[in-house]
């Protein structure tokens, strides 16, 4: 959410910004009814001004005054009363609208209508060149009893899978190496829930446009897909003290989505699942775009050294203004080598988002000078299991059907080679 001020000193900015992520806001739709929230809170605090006024002249006047009076601030609070009202309704439309408002993306962010225009900014790592085949990771899994698609459906329904073996095994070594990894970078660790309270997906901005894809429980609250909705809301109204900046913090947390948006792909394997667990980078930083934009280049760096540790090869693209969320300011996706696709998918992204996030969960921190300022808010996957799993298993697997474990890996595997069961 951005300062209504600075929405009406920056009216054109906005427009533009809506323009360039090809969100439908209208700017003037939003400061018409500004205009008549101001105007009618002027009237409502005059009037209760009035009121207050009144209250003094029949506790000092005679019965006739008094009575003359009582009539004509019942009078006056029918009026107020439809005044208020009257406010209800326009907060309603107001906040509606200034949930809309994108946030205005760096110039750096190229032009683009969606995915197709993002722009690969960078490759690195050499991709396996093997002399056979390459298996996809179902059938590797599946072969080395890693992972059991078939019971995953039976127990959990489409999307289903069970990590078995070194399946599980080598997900719980990704999870303690990265803990270890991100930690000589100093974070904080944490474990975060998953189920939150519904304001904090609006406070992140993965309500309302995210809702479909959000699993909602009976007391409607949610379950989240990231722990940067927690990691947000553990600072909620809250003021820091400009000395704590940066907060860095590592979380942990399982993660679930509906993935309602993509029948028909990646219906089977670890690709696209409803149920994972990541552990997120967040860092809370001061006011400053020249900080907020190099910590953005840091993070995202850190899972892209965390790769290169398990020699996965891979490319960062720069995400375009038709892909970029409202809330964000820049956003890097980084995707990782699929020998059996002969394609590059997701495994991170990486964003900030200056004061967006911030303002709504109202955490702010106090200046060295006394003034208080809403914090910056960035985030960026650390590691997400287990589609960080299928593309291991595939980069590395050998022509007996095993895999070679990578060395950052095996004092945590306690093992070199996954080796096919005889």
């Amino acid at each position: 959410m951005l300062d209504i001020r600075f929405i009406r000193e920056n009216k054109e900015l906005i427009a533009l910004a809506a323009k360039k992520k090809r969100i439908a806001f209208k700017v003037d739709a939003l400061l018409k009814i500004d205009d008549e929230r101001r105007a009618l809170l002027a009237t409502i605090e005059k009037k209760r001004a009035e009121q207050n006024e009144q209250s003094d002249k029949i506790a000092g006047g005679g019965m006739a005054e008094r009575v003359a009076l009582i009539m004509q601030m019942k009078e006056a609070k029918e009026a107020l009363q439809k005044d208020e009202e009257r406010m209800k309704e326009i907060m309603r439309d107001w906040q509606k609208l200034m949930l809309e408002v994108p946030n205005i993306p760096d110039i750096s962010v190229p032009e683009g209508k969606g995915e197709e225009d993002n722009v690969e900014v960078e490759t690195r790592g050499e991709k396996p060149n093997f002399p056979f085949t390459p298996k996809n990771h179902l059938e590797l899994m599946t072969a080395l009893h890693m992972a059991d698609f078939e019971r995953g459906v039976k127990a959990h329904g489409f999307r289903g899978y069970f990590l078995t073996g070194d399946g599980a095994e080598l997900s719980w070594a990704l999870w303690n190496y990265a803990r270890a990894f991100f930690g000589k970078k100093g974070f904080t660790p944490f474990i975060a829930p998953a189920v939150l309270k519904k304001e904090y997906f609006y406070g992140t901005g993965h309500l309302p446009k995210e809702a479909d894809d959000l699993f909602k429980t009976q007391d409607d609250d949610y379950l989240s897909g990231t722990a940067e909705v927690a990691m947000m809301a553990y600072h909620a109204d809250e003021v820091l003290r400009e000395e704590e900046l940066p907060k860095r913090y590592l979380a942990f947390s399982p993660c679930y989505r509906r993935e309602a948006g993509s029948y028909g792909k990646d219906t089977k394997g670890l690709i696209r699942v409803q149920e994972f667990f990541k552990l997120e980078q967040l860092i809370l930083s001061k006011a400053d775009h020249a900080d907020s934009a190099a910590l953005h280049e840091e993070i995202n760096r850190n899972f892209e050294e965390f790769l290169e540790s398990l020699r996965l090869p891979y490319r960062r693209l720069l995400i375009c203004g038709g892909d970029l969320s409202a809330s964000k300011v820049k956003q890097y996706d980084t995707e990782a080598w699929f020998p059996s696709q002969n394609a590059y998918r997701e495994l991170s992204s990486a964003s900030y988002y200056h004061d967006f996030q911030t303002r709504r969960f109202n955490i702010r921190y106090q200046a060295k000078d006394g003034k208080k300022h809403y914090a910056y808010s960035l985030n960026s996957t650390a590691v997400a299991t287990p589609r960080i799993i299928a593309a291991l298993v595939e980069n590395n697997q050998r022509a007996d059907g095993g895999i070679t474990v990578p060395e950052a890996l095996r004092k945590y595997l306690g093992k070199d080679v996954i080796t096919p069961v005889r």
